[in-house]
């Protein structure tokens, strides 16, 4: 690895760990030449399938667009980036699992609105609200019951109405 102070080629690692629920390994490098120290990221590149659009076009799975999407939807909520990279592994994994080269926008959309459900109930529902192009107030409600009918389902795995664990 070229060193980005000098250019020097040669550098030695310090200190390498696992970062990213295990997803990429951090290395703390040092430069042999001018002794500076930077840090690296490493992750597997690994191929991920091409997205079938609504209207039969085909593009490469892009990262960013589903980053976006997810920060769109979660802005202003209570979710730190932690879980929000988090959430973006386990989609990618997700998408690599089912082993298909080719996978369509309306799967990758419901797997994107599975991990919101679990990670903010509102922001889900304001990426369900574009990706399912609500046209009424009568839909966001409809799907704010589903929430809600959902939500009563968790109260009887052990927590009351305040949250707390029985």
């Amino acid at each position: 690895m070229y060193c980005p102070f000098c250019a020097a080629v040669d550098t030695k690692v310090i200190d390498s760990r696992l970062v990213s629920d295990g997803h990429q390994v951090r290395r703390r490098r040092q430069c042999l030449d001018c002794s500076e120290r930077f840090t690296t990221f490493e992750s597997a590149e690994l191929v991920m399938p091409r997205i079938i659009k609504r209207d039969g076009s085909r593009e490469p799975f892009n990262e960013d667009k589903m980053r976006n999407g997810l920060l769109r939807a979660l802005e202003k909520r209570p979710v730190s980036i932690e879980q929000i990279e988090l959430a973006i592994n386990q989609l990618k994994s997700q998408l690599r699992a089912t082993g298909e080269r080719e996978l369509s926008s309306e799967m990758l959309g419901n797997l994107i609105m599975d991990q919101l459900k679990e990670l903010d109930k509102v922001a889900y529902v304001r990426f369900a609200s574009v990706y399912r192009s609500f046209e009424d107030i009568r839909e966001f409600g409809e799907e704010i019951a589903r929430l809600d009918s959902g939500k009563k389902g968790d109260d009887k795995k052990g927590a009351d109405k305040n949250g707390s664990k029985k």
